[in-house]
């Protein structure tokens, strides 16, 4: 382990206040991490969906839309998923004032992610006006949370596994965390993933229309790519913090 009082003191990232800075922070900034996982040919892909399934027990192979983001964190793997544990919705490390997070009971078990700060359905419509979902987003149920790694693992994993309902993605959402192995490069303590994968409403015609995926995947590979690097910085500090005994 690195000697945390000798490396250089860390920042508390910033936290937003309104939508306007939502979109600096979360879109329009570029963190210095590239953390999209690219797959050079469709075997790649199912490599990868492969150890996936393996790990998660669950088949990504289905959906057209598959997107992995992966960063280095220097910090523990039980200190970095009971960071992403605290998760609340109203967090420095997530776009709140735009897609806000509503937990259902104060529980990560059931999450509601609505438009621009609306935590309701609109009118109170659950199933929408017409059968559309002005303002809601998407629902996350949980299918599996692992709190702590399966005997006998060597890489000490733990992940929280959703499945995506209720709005435009309809598929699984995972983030995953384990720690980090020398052979493969990986220099840092642990290794966070972020995955989603999934068809546009349901529909793989809808995921295959070129426009649609770049124009997805742009802002959700932007905004991806710092909230990882948010969770990555938020981390750090902390652990520093508590190494340094302040």
């Amino acid at each position: 382990m690195k000697n945390i009082e000798q490396s250089p003191k860390l920042e508390r990232p910033t936290r937003s206040r309104n939508v306007f800075t939502d979109l600096k922070y979360f879109f329009l900034n570029k963190p210095p991490v590239n953390t999209l996982v690219k797959f050079k040919t469709e075997e790649d892909r199912q490599t990868y969906s492969k150890s996936i399934l393996q790990r998660l027990n669950i088949g990504v192979d289905r959906f057209k839309m598959l997107n992995i983001h992966r960063i280095g964190v220097e910090a523990p793997v039980s200190h970095l998923f009971n960071e992403l544990l605290k998760w609340n919705g109203d967090s420095m490390c997530w776009p709140n004032h735009i897609a806000k997070v509503n937990l259902q009971d104060s529980k990560l078990e059931k999450i509601e992610i609505f438009l621009f700060g609306r935590t309701k359905y609109m009118w109170g419509l659950k199933n929408g006006l017409f059968g559309l979902k002005l303002f809601h987003l998407f629902d996350l149920n949980a299918i599996k949370i692992q709190k702590v790694p399966i005997r006998n693992d060597p890489d000490n994993a733990r992940y929280l596994l959703y499945e995506c309902k209720g709005g435009y993605p309809i598929g699984v959402f995972s983030i995953y965390v384990r720690t980090s192995i020398p052979e493969r490069g990986e220099k840092e303590m642990s290794q966070l993933f972020i995955m989603v994968g999934f068809n546009f409403y349901g529909r793989e015609s809808l995921s295959k229309k070129k426009f649609i995926r770049r124009i997805w995947e742009f802002f959700h590979n932007r905004v991806t790519t710092n909230v990882a690097y948010k969770v990555k910085l938020l981390t750090e500090w902390r652990f520093q913090k508590l190494m340094n005994d302040e």
